[in-house]
């Protein structure tokens, strides 16, 4: 594997806990209304609690610290030089579009070697670790909280790869934008694939840290290997009912296609249209948000004002994507807004957005020939009740029983009130 330097644009219960994360009430307040990042807590102190240790970094552009430094730049200028950066999907750097990575290169920013880690299965990255000479793997990258993005993957993935290689795993925990509610469907392991790998909730509600935990203690014994120490640095001052909104934190887009906390809200569900054929926005200033195909008209937000669906409201769109599905071709359909997060539950808008648009447009509506909404929705079930004519209560109600059941499984891994 070589390495070349590249110009980018822009730029478990087993789990032993830092005790980074003891500062007063006061100190909270100081930063970010009371959030403080596990990163900005290391780099607080000279990423000191790290030194010695042979690092390898998975990050991309939202390592981020409150004053706009990314968490390995910072780390080299203290003097704590990571012997390796690890790309996900979209790249370290964040170049890349979706389902695209930067490839392996030398950072010219700090002369790191970063290796791509997108699509990696846990023995090439096992590989990758051991050529490095990573002794502690690094995570800090934020999540948005839905099952079908791809970071938690990476994250398991290197999890499963650390152990192997006998690596720790320290994962610098960042805050859930969407809260700690769980909502949706479970997925069924025959489903599973790089936008869902093991059976957990559409919209999981728990930070990457606590996925951690929770994958160490759920899915990797089930591997036959076991981590030699797993680390979270825990957030201070958020709780479980908070929106990222309410955080005091900047938003760094985690992909191109995710450019706002508003996108977050929806994507756990409007997500699932890009298993239609329908545009779900890429290619607009307000992917997933944006909703629609050729020769829809307004009787699909008609359809979905009647239905008065909890904190969203919908407006007639039209719109002509710039990439992606429909390129150069005039759209209708909708745009959502999420005016009351709390009472908001993405998943279930998005189903009554599917039933109303086969009811009121049986001839534009339909699937991807690969129904990749299985993969998306963790089963065949969403599809098949769809198609069935399933009411939207009735097709929600189909799956409260195992998200009951991941609910409870999940609160002895939970880190926040």
């Amino acid at each position: 594997m070589g390495f070349t330097r590249r110009r980018l644009l822009g730029g478990a219960a087993a789990a032993s806990l830092l005790t980074v994360g003891s500062a007063s009430a006061q100190e909270n307040t100081a930063q970010h209304h009371g959030v403080v990042t596990g990163a900005d807590q290391l780099a607080k102190q000279g990423w000191q609690p790290l030194a010695g240790r042979k690092l390898g970094v998975l990050s991309n552009p939202t390592g981020v610290l409150a004053d706009y430094e990314h968490t390995v730049d910072s780390m080299v200028a203290a003097g704590i030089r990571p012997v390796a950066v690890f790309g996900p999907e979209h790249g370290f750097r964040g170049s890349a579009q979706a389902g695209g990575s930067e490839g392996d290169y030398v950072d010219p920013r700090t002369g790191v070697p970063v290796y791509d880690a997108y699509g990696a299965d846990a023995t090439k990255l096992a590989g990758m670790l051991t050529k490095a000479g990573v002794d502690t793997v690094v995570f800090d990258i934020a999540d948005v909280g839905a099952r079908f993005y791809t970071y938690i993957w990476s994250m398991y993935t290197t999890m499963v790869a650390a152990a192997k290689t006998g690596a720790a795993f320290v994962v610098l925990d960042r805050p859930n934008p969407l809260g700690g509610r769980a909502y949706g469907p479970m997925l069924d392991p025959a489903f599973a694939s790089g936008i869902g790998r093991k059976p957990i909730v559409q919209q999981h509600g728990m930070t990457v840290g606590e996925l951690a935990r929770f994958f160490q203690g759920e899915f990797l014994p089930a591997e036959g290997v076991e981590l030699a120490k797993l680390e979270i640095i825990q957030v201070r001052g958020w709780r479980r009912d908070t929106f990222f909104a309410g955080t005091g934190l900047q938003w760094t887009p985690p992909s191109p296609n995710m450019p706002t906390p508003d996108t977050a809200l929806a994507y756990p569900g409007t997500g699932l249209f890009e298993g239609t054929v329908f545009s779900e926005g890429r290619g607009t200033t307000r992917p997933f948000e944006i909703i629609g195909a050729p020769k829809l008209d307004w009787r699909w937000r008609e359809a979905l004002d009647e239905l008065d669906l909890p904190g969203a409201r919908f407006r007639e769109n039209y719109f002509v994507p710039t990439f992606h599905k429909f390129v150069g071709e005039t759209c209708g359909g909708v745009q959502l807004t999420v005016t009351d997060a709390r009472a908001f539950d993405a998943i279930r808008t998005a189903v009554a957005m599917l039933v109303t648009a086969k009811q009121v447009h049986p001839d534009l509506f339909g699937w991807r020939p690969d129904n990749f909404i299985d993969k998306l929705s963790g089963s065949t079930r969403l599809r098949t009740m769809v198609d069935a004519g399933a009411g939207v209560d009735e097709i929600v109600g189909s799956w409260q029983g195992e998200l009951a059941d991941f609910d409870r499984k999940r609160r002895q891994y939970l880190l926040y009130r």
